[in-house]
């Protein structure tokens, strides 16, 4: 079984770097996201300093979206899928995996863009190592919530629609604690306690997204 995984998780490791642009399609989307708001704004770094954190979280969530739509369905399209429901290894295990590797291929570039992006919008560089820790920890739970969304729409005509309006919702506790953790640090106050909320939000997602995904993959398959 530790070889299924092992080779389990190159594959998709390999599928998630290469299939549709891997991260660079997420980090140029996310990079045009900030971009986009200083324009928009004026470019007046008191007006932008007060609300890079949130506006960071929110194009991180965005850009987290984007390559959802194959993390199953290109497996469900080729027959993949049936092989690997008939395996060593369950389908909850095969969620995990596949979670953790899109989380690796998209969520870590991502978190390592967003300091930059945030230093763009005038936040302070001194918080540039907390936005990178708080965006890890929260693409870890885009990661699970985000395989919960593409397996719940699996076989959907408008899967990447359906996706976003599964998901979305669901991002928007680590967006508040993300931002938060920023926002507290900003005005000198321990971001600890949302940072621990944070955390609890992807243990809670790593716990549950597992199962109600595998439900949703045998729904599908069914």
């Amino acid at each position: 079984m530790r070889g299924a995984t092992r080779v389990l998780f190159e594959r998709e490791l390999s599928l998630a770097w290469g299939g549709g642009g891997g991260p660079l399609l997420a980090c140029g989307f996310f990079a045009c996201l900030t971009a986009i708001l200083p324009l928009a704004a004026g470019g007046d770094l008191k007006v932008l300093g007060p609300v890079a954190g949130g506006v960071a979280w929110l194009a991180l969530a965005l850009s987290s979206l984007l390559s959802l739509e194959r993390v199953f369905e290109r497996d469900l399209e080729d027959g993949g899928l049936d092989l690997l429901a008939t395996g060593h290894l369950p389908l909850e295990s095969v969620f995990i995996i596949k979670a953790l590797s899109q989380w690796l291929a998209t969520g870590v570039p991502l978190a390592l863009t967003a300091p930059v992006a945030a230093l763009a919008l005038g936040q302070p560089i001194q918080l540039a190592p907390l936005t990178a820790l708080a965006a890890l920890i929260g693409g870890l739970g885009f990661a699970f919530t985000g395989a919960l969304g593409a397996a719940l729409a699996l076989g959907s005509k408008r899967g990447g629609l359906l996706i976003a309006v599964v998901v979305l919702p669901l991002f928007i506790p680590p967006v508040v604690f993300g931002s938060g953790a920023l926002e507290r640090a900003g005005q000198g106050v321990s971001p600890l306690s949302a940072l621990a909320l944070l955390g609890a939000y992807v243990l809670f997602a790593a716990v549950i997204t597992p199962f109600a995904g595998a439900a949703a993959i045998r729904n599908a398959q069914g």
